[in-house]
């Protein structure tokens, strides 16, 4: 299939541009990541970790599609080069980009001071964009051409991307998976709550005096500060505890100063084509705390509300909860007789439903086309779930069957299903539009703001002319109109900047402006 020539670890500098280049520069792949909980001993954690990855294919061609990959990860774990999508460069012929971002505290930190504005992770983004748009064009790529593509907090994040002016003509084309401004990965409801709740994990007490719970940030260290990742991770709550937030004016450059859903219900944000989908079982990811969780659930179901819902009183919380609990799980208490049912809850609030909601704002204002679908593949070699013969297709399957996987072992179905969506990727990507070159698969028409039709992509193939998930989206419809609230935006007075508050917080977002890396390196792929 030819040769990738793949450039390792270029310099992307955020939020300053990068230096000039008088001389060639090299990279190699020194398997550099961001601070983080979860790390095997062939990753090189840096400080200073803001790394793009550039895949070319060989070809005397330019002007090539560009492919942009945002990794995943709860935005407090993973890498740029945790997915690879070396295969469809070298067979279809377009530039596929990586890159890494900073995560969790270290990323996500929002106290809403000018120390710490917030959303310092979803800034390495937007740099990383303006780098592609004016690198891209000397690897042969088209700068006008960019599609990006990613999964759960990934995918969020690219629906943060789309409603921010910051990026206004960055991007043409977006797939999102499993992930949007609302739910499991999306806006961070009270941020300055949950960073002093997470300061109290880690034994600071003195959480209520903003200048102190700021000196505290500032000084922790980045091994104690990621420590306690499973805090963050395992909480009663849907949304994540360090994600994206709503910014204060402080002069710099905002994200975001409001409510991403209000922005999309003007439809004030620029329109793009995009792909929006979940899989099945996307609740999966709350597998591993199922047996600490159960007994939780059933004695106070209202904590695992989804933290963006308000409630006027205790009683109506409670009144809220025992109706969810029923329509989920009937008279029987959480178990494992009904891990599916588990799943199906957690599938709902923190990914399908909050992606449904999403389209329906989108498509109502008037906004993008929306390809939607929900994926349910699964093949013969799947295992089962615990305490029960279902399968299902697990989180982010969606995405992992499209980038490079060892199919040694895979079944002919299963490799009939990844050619099946690549091709549907790589027409999106070239095109704008989900085609396939197999003429007896289904014409794939956008979405209206009722999430019909969509497409099945199973064992069959279809487009429904219907919602996904019809009745238990309509449930959350209800509850929705009647709870959701969104993030709290602080419109108290700035509070005065503590002597000598220039801060280490302030110098994390800039000591990356002087990032260099050394070393060419071309990867050959037979």
């Amino acid at each position: 299939m030819g040769e990738v020539e793949t450039y390792f670890s270029v310099s992307s500098t955020a939020p300053r541009p990068p230096p000039t280049w008088l001389t060639i520069f090299e990279a190699e792949d020194r398997k550099i990541i961001c601070p983080q909980h979860f790390v095997t001993q062939t990753m090189n954690v840096q400080e200073d970790c803001l790394v793009v990855n550039v895949f070319v294919p060989e070809t005397e061609d330019t002007n090539l599609p560009v492919h942009v990959y945002v990794h995943g990860g709860a935005y407090q774990f993973g890498f740029g080069l945790q997915e690879k999508f070396t295969e469809l460069v070298k067979s279809k012929n377009i530039i596929s980009v990586s890159f890494n971002y900073r995560l969790g505290v270290h990323g996500f930190l929002c106290l809403g001071t000018e120390a710490a504005p917030g959303n310092a992770g979803l800034k390495d983004m937007v740099a990383l964009l303006r780098w592609v748009n004016t690198n891209i064009a000397s690897f042969g790529g088209n700068p006008d051409d960019v599609t990006l593509s990613s999964c759960s907090a990934g995918s969020g994040a690219l629906d943060f991307l789309t409603v921010s002016s910051l990026t206004d003509g960055l991007f043409k084309k977006v797939i999102q998976e499993s992930g949007t401004v609302i739910g499991g990965v999306g806006t961070q409801v009270d941020p300055v709550q949950n960073a002093r709740n997470y300061a109290a994990v880690l034994n600071f007490h003195n959480v209520n005096d903003l200048d102190s719970l700021e000196e505290f940030y500032k000084s922790i260290s980045f091994e104690q500060l990621i420590s306690r990742t499973d805090a963050i991770l395992n909480n009663e709550g849907v949304t994540s505890r360090f994600g994206p937030c709503i910014e204060r004016d402080f002069g710099q450059e905002i994200f975001i100063s409001e409510s991403p859903m209000n922005i999309l219900s003007r439809g004030n944000y620029t329109k793009v084509p995009r792909m929006y989908g979940f899989t099945t079982m996307d609740g999966i990811v709350r597998l591993g705390v199922f047996d600490a969780w159960k007994e939780m659930m059933n004695e106070k179901f209202s904590d695992f509300l989804p933290s963006e819902f308000h409630f006027d009183s205790e009683e109506i919380k409670e009144q809220v909860a025992q109706r969810v609990k029923q329509f989920y799980f009937a008279d029987s208490p959480v178990g494992d007789h009904n891990i599916v049912s588990y799943l199906n809850y957690n599938t709902d609030v923190l990914f399908a439903y909050p992606m449904l909601r999403t389209l329906s704002t989108r498509v109502g204002a008037l906004g993008d086309p929306i390809y939607l679908f929900e994926y349910s593949f699964v093949d013969e070699n799947s295992p089962s779930l615990p305490h029960t013969s279902e399968i299902g297709a697990m989180h982010c399957s969606q995405e992992m069957i499209v980038a490079d996987r060892d199919v040694i072992a895979a079944t002919n179905e299963y490799k009939r299903m990844q050619e099946i969506m690549r091709d549907y990727w790589m027409n999106f990507i070239s095109n704008g539009y989900p085609s396939s070159s197999d003429p007896s698969l289904p014409t794939w028409t956008p979405a209206n703001a009722q999430r019909s039709p969509h497409m099945s992509l199973g064992r069959n193939i279809e487009l429904r002319n219907a919602s996904p998930i019809a009745e238990r989206a309509a449930l959350w419809d209800e509850l929705f109109e009647e709870h959701f609230r969104g993030p709290i935006v602080d419109t108290d007075p700035i509070p005065s900047p503590t002597p000598g508050a220039a801060s280490s917080l302030v110098i994390s977002n800039l000591i990356f402006v002087s990032l260099l890396f050394s070393f060419y390196f071309t990867l050959y792929l037979n």
